[in-house]
């Protein structure tokens, strides 16, 4: 269960709205936000990096015509923003009073716009008691007891696996560990993970599954917990496979995933987009997946919220477009575009996506047991507290110190920053 939450200073929200000028990233603004009426219809701009995903961007702007369609007064346009500059561009804008009117958020820049007062709070906008909300991701779209969000993604991780190379996944991690070790032989590796500082963001995503596999925890929603004994048990585990070199160290994100798509590596872990970018970049690969094989069934999740920019002219019409959304059939070619990823409600799996992707139920049952990659009661300070575990962990690997050392380091200089 998740743990109570507690209002904190936010170096991270301070940081990014405190930057001298907005972005230009293909999100136009007015005089208050990116919203513009012409002949009696209110345009509306929606910011998300998915719209520039070369598989379901297209299918998404063909969701959003579906909803223009349906109305004669508003109209929804996409505004797509790269992934690696999208927090920074659109935090920048909102803390100038600009921006997109709908924004596709991740976790730690929900956080830090909401610690703000950059999101228009839906309480007052939207009535939701006549939605079976799914209760587990749900819960994390509030901040400070008023909601600033709704799920339009959540993305479970689990275990990828090439079957050509292992028929059936390991059920245990010492099952996990021998199954690398005996996969990896000359340029294939057993298994592929993020392990550089220049991937920070991604590595911080890796290694949660690691410390909530191992029943650990980075706070206990009031103190920082970075040293606690599982973080150390599960952050041992990571740094074991690291020694054991049974991974393309040094190999970025994008070049071990085109060695898993090749079959030069066996095992990685993943969230549920990456099925859909696998299916179309590489159709003929043979691969499956299972639930990550790790003593506790916890594991991390991409949590992404559909919001309300607070300096939109146009919220009534955002709204309106989010409670169409979030309609049963528009939530189900929702699902279907997302793919392997669930929307704010249950949905049923059509018999078409279930043969093309069998997995799709594994995800599903993963729902319950996922959490965000955020510190829980520090969720707008976490790109703070990402940086410094980020940097004492690779000082581990690198043996530089000994894990215990770095994680003790890691506790002491975060602390220092959330006060």
């Amino acid at each position: 269960m998740r743990k109570p939450r507690v209002r904190r200073a936010t170096v991270a929200a301070a940081t990014a709205v405190g930057l001298a000028a907005a972005l230009a990233a293909g999100c136009g603004s007015d005089s208050d936000s990116s919203s513009s009426s012409d002949g009696g219809v209110t345009t509306l701009s929606f910011a998300a990096s998915t719209f520039g995903d070369p598989g379901r961007g297209p299918q998404l702007e063909e969701w959003l015509e579906e909803f223009n369609a349906s109305q004669d007064e508003i109209r929804v346009e996409a505004a797509s923003v790269p992934y690696p500059t999208f927090g920074q561009t659109v935090l920048t804008q909102m803390g100038g009073g600009e921006g997109p009117d709908l924004i596709r958020f991740d976790m730690p820049e929900f956080e830090a716009a909401s610690e703000a007062g950059l999101i228009a709070p839906l309480d007052d906008l939207i009535d939701l008691s006549g939605y079976e909300l799914i209760e587990q991701p749900d819960q994390f779209m509030s901040h400070d007891g008023v909601r600033h969000g709704v799920i339009f993604e959540a993305s479970n991780y689990a275990l990828f696996y090439n079957a050509d190379l292992m028929p059936e996944p390991p059920a245990t991690y010492d099952d996990f560990v021998a199954t690398a070790k005996s996969l990896t032989n000359g340029d294939v590796f057993g298994l592929a993970f993020r392990q550089t500082e220049a991937e920070e963001a991604g590595m911080w995503q890796d290694i949660f599954n690691y410390v909530y596999g191992f029943g650990g925890a980075w706070s206990d929603g009031e103190n920082l917990t970075i040293n606690a004994p599982e973080n150390l048990e599960g952050l041992q585990a990571y740094k074991d496979l690291y020694d054991a070199e049974v991974i393309p160290r040094g190999a970025d994100a994008a070049t071990f995933r085109r060695m898993f798509a090749e079959g030069k590596v066996a095992m990685e872990l993943n969230n549920g987009g990456y099925a859909t970018h696998l299916i179309a970049e590489s159709p003929d690969l043979n691969f499956n997946v299972a639930p990550i094989p790790f003593p506790e069934r916890s594991q991390g999740a991409i949590l992404a919220p559909i919001v309300i920019n607070e300096a939109s002219s146009a919220k009534e019409e955002a709204a309106t477009f989010i409670e169409w959304a979030l309609e049963e059939e528009n939530q189900v070619s929702l699902q279907e575009i997302l793919g392997a990823s669930s929307v704010a409600t249950a949905t049923e799996r059509s018999d078409e996506s279930l043969q093309q992707m069998p997995f799709l139920t594994t995800f599903d049952d993963l729902t319950e047991s996922s959490l965000p990659h955020t510190v829980l009661g520090f969720e707008s300070q976490t790109p703070d507290i990402r940086k410094v575990v980020i940097q004492n962990v690779i000082a581990a690997l690198q043996g530089q110190v000994d894990l215990q050392t770095a994680l003790d380091n890691a506790q002491d200089q975060a602390s220092d920053l959330v006060g």
